[in-house]
């Protein structure tokens, strides 16, 4: 299987969610987390963008050693230069720069020729390559883009100097079929796609982030651009712990691996969401606090008796080791009996059924139980029943 790259942009595109903005301290404890999670890029942020967001690049290339170091950069002199005054300080620098290639963002936001947009993108690659050896150039909105346009900006930015070529759907508007369509075409149709990786940037309007990012390692990415529960602008961003677990889950489709440690996952995801004050909703996929949560009795039978029944990923593999039973209204016997165990009270076959019937009594009419209150619901079911019995 081929290594798929991670890069991490938690630090640039998830800090532009609206009320997501971090100090440079806290961008430097997400970073070192991102280091003990393994990712193989970290974009560090956008430094021409102001005094903050420069010294957050530049304190982050000096925190971290293993991770190549990122900073975005517009196809300009001005914003390059700024980009690798930032991250001239990291053990692995990279240049990250970008120009708009869809028809709408030419005319409209450009106002720019093809030819022209050909012509920047060049000149950024080849300026940036002056400064560092690892270059990636972003066709924004590639997925709204001509693809044969793409492929002669692809083949220009390559022989520029640029190691990676990044497919961005900046808007959430490509499907899955559609994406991997594309990452064909580009690898089959740019001469020189040997000498770079293919990365694509997938954002969530859609809901497709994720679904496209994989169909994307399918075709031939061997770089995936995600945050940190998925944070990023509008939507979000493709979710890391989806993509990786995604892959490593289902590695007989996809055919890639990555070098993430899934168990500082859990870690990773509280930290973000406690640093940016964006809680994580209790059924998001692999993060969330119901993710690995079972109330129902039925599931609660299988999980006892082999967590495969109902778990495809186990929860320790994330860094998840409390109980993943829930007790509820629509839990059975089996794990009524099985948390009493837990907390220390043996029940006889004869009293677990009354128990039974009055913990579900109770559930009735309220939403959660304790611990100490499950304890005394058994243990006075248990004494009336001796009473009765007498």
């Amino acid at each position: 299987m081929d290594k798929i790259k991670i890069f991490d942009t938690t630090l640039r595109d998830g800090e532009q969610s609206p009320g997501c903005s971090m100090t440079i301290n806290e961008k430097i404890r997400v970073a070192k987390q991102l280091e003990m999670l393994n990712v193989d890029i970290i974009e560090a942020g956008f430094a021409i963008v102001s005094e903050g967001d420069f010294n957050s690049v530049k304190e982050i290339s000096k925190a971290v050693k293993n991770p190549t170091v990122a900073s975005l950069a517009r196809a300009t002199v001005k914003d390059i230069d700024t980009a690798f005054e930032a991250v001239k300080y990291a053990k692995n620098p990279r240049i990250h720069t970008f120009i708009a290639t869809s028809d709408i963002h030419m005319m409209y936001k450009l106002k720019m020729s093809k030819q022209e947009v050909l012509q920047r993108a060049i000149d950024a690659v080849k300026y940036a390559k002056s400064y560092v050896n690892d270059v990636e150039f972003s066709a924004e909105d590639a997925s709204r883009s001509d693809w044969d346009f793409l492929v002669e900006v692809y083949t220009a930015a390559i022989n520029a100097g640029a190691t990676t070529i990044n497919v961005p759907d900046t808007v959430g508007f490509i499907t899955p079929d559609e994406m991997y369509d594309m990452i064909s075409y580009i690898k089959n149709n740019v001469p020189n796609i040997h000498k770079a990786d293919i990365s694509v940037h997938c954002h969530n309007d859609l809901g497709l982030a994720v679904a496209n990012s994989l169909a994307a390692v399918k075709a031939g990415a061997r770089q995936i651009e995600c945050t940190i529960n998925g944070i990023g602008e509008r939507a979000g961003n493709a979710a890391m712990e989806e993509i990786v677990l995604g892959m490593k889950t289902r590695k007989d489709k996809y055919g890639g691996y990555t070098d993430i440690i899934t168990e500082e996952i859990i870690n990773s995801s509280r930290l973000v969401s406690e640093i940016t004050n964006f809680n994580v909703q209790p059924n998001k996929a692999i993060v969330g606090s119901n993710a690995f949560l079972h109330e129902s009795g039925i599931h609660q039978h299988g999980v006892i008796n082999n967590s495969l029944t109902y778990e495809i990923i186990d929860p320790k593999s994330i860094g998840i080791v409390k109980s993943n039973i829930v007790l509820g209204k629509h839990s059975g016997h089996h794990a009524i009996n099985k948390k009493l165990t837990e907390l220390g009270i043996t029940v006889s076959k004869n009293d677990i059924r009354p128990i039974f019937t009055n913990f579900k009594t109770y559930m009735d009419n309220n939403k959660e139980i304790t611990d100490k209150e499950l304890v005394e619901l058994a243990l006075q079911t248990i004494k009336q029943s001796k009473i009765q019995s007498i």
